[in-house]
């Protein structure tokens, strides 16, 4: 059920048919090698929803695109949005999703840049009293045991590779450009911080220093087939973790219980 396609008659009894969760897909718009889509993440994360909430009801937030991508800021296309206001935003609009009925707010995240991003705005719904939960989904919603069922070619891959390409050319073919796949090692590692990231040292710049065109794998051995295949564990997989969220009775108690005993102090 996609929030935006609900007549304001009919939300009521999809927030019921739903138990009260809704996915919040996270992406953003940048640059994807030469062949996909600056949607691309957007288009997969909307993809992984619709197929999980077929199985298990769920009301899906609008495509929520302004998230943390300052490393593709050097590349046309990329929309890159202030840090704090990309919390404060994310914040708003969890406050009006609860403020709908939906109380369970499950983050779907499509983007890696992301991964950071989605723990620490977890940890801050502590900051203040709220009347919902915030959840996580696992990334990548999938255990790797049944991922080799799709049988990828490739071992690199991160970035508009095998996996990704097989997602859009799965669902909006006409969007990938198969003729410009580079076949040079563009999606190679350059290992440029490579003495740092052995020794588990970050950088804000690391992708950067990896991949600076925003190409991570090889494409070419992607097929719509194998989309499909990855697209349909992932959604099993997700809607087994909606299924989990609908059934929690202990996270909002136990952010009551920690609210009481914080105006206790």
């Amino acid at each position: 059920m996609r929030w935006e396609e609900l007549t304001g008659d009919l939300f009521p009894s999809a927030v019921q048919k739903a138990e009260g969760v809704c996915l919040l897909p996270l992406s953003c718009i940048e640059r994807h090698g030469h062949h996909l889509p600056l949607s691309t993440d957007m288009l997969i994360g909307r993809e992984v929803c619709r197929r999980a909430a077929e199985l298990e009801p769920a009301v899906i937030f609008p495509d929520f695109i302004f998230t943390q991508i300052l490393e593709a800021r050097h590349v046309p296309g990329c929309i890159g949005i202030a840090p704090d206001l990309v919390v404060r935003l994310l914040e708003n609009v969890c406050a009006e999703i609860a403020r709908n009925g939906l109380k369970k707010i499950l983050l779907v995240n499509a983007h890696g840049g992301n991964d950071s991003l989605i723990h620490y705005f977890a940890q801050i719904q502590l900051a203040d009293r709220r009347d919902y939960v915030v959840y996580v989904a696992p990334p990548p919603y999938v255990d790797r045991n049944a991922e080799q069922a799709v049988q990828w070619e490739t071992t690199v891959d991160g970035h508009a590779g095998e996996r990704e390409t097989s997602a859009i050319l799965a669902i909006r073919p006409e969007l990938v450009d198969t003729a410009v796949l580079p076949g040079d090692g563009e999606g190679m590692p350059l290992e440029r911080l490579k003495p740092l990231r052995e020794l588990g040292i970050g950088t804000g710049i690391w992708w950067y220093g990896d991949y600076p065109t925003h190409y991570c794998g090889d494409g070419r051995p992607a097929t719509a087939e194998k989309g499909e295949r990855w697209f349909d564990l992932v959604a099993q997989n997700l809607a087994k973790v909606i299924r989990a969220v609908k059934d929690d009775r202990e996270a909002l108690r136990l952010q009551d219980e920690f609210f009481g005993k914080v105006g206790a102090d």
